[in-house]
């Protein structure tokens, strides 16, 4: 595999529509019930959404591999890590 290339997500979860913090909780419960080493792709809002869920994931743990400006919306691409803290 190319380093860069981005492998195809295990899940999607489109949260276009939905306020902050709910966008973040989602994508956290999300990620926790998948394996460890998944890869979830997740459809964001532009403006707050964009600017707080990445951040916020970061923060707990998580991998942010990619994020895409699709337009409309934003595509952001979350590897739930092969060891949980």
């Amino acid at each position: 595999m190319k380093p860069s290339s981005v492998s195809t997500p295990d899940a999607q979860l489109d949260l276009r529509g939905t306020p902050c913090p709910i966008n973040f909780v989602r994508t956290k419960l999300c990620l926790e019930k998948m394996q460890p080493g998944a890869l979830l792709e997740v459809w964001l809002d532009p403006g707050e959404p964009i600017e707080q869920v990445p951040d916020s994931l970061i923060m707990a743990g998580y991998q942010v591999e990619q994020i895409q400006d699709c337009a409309s919306y934003f595509s952001l691409l979350v590897r739930r890590p092969v060891t949980d803290q």
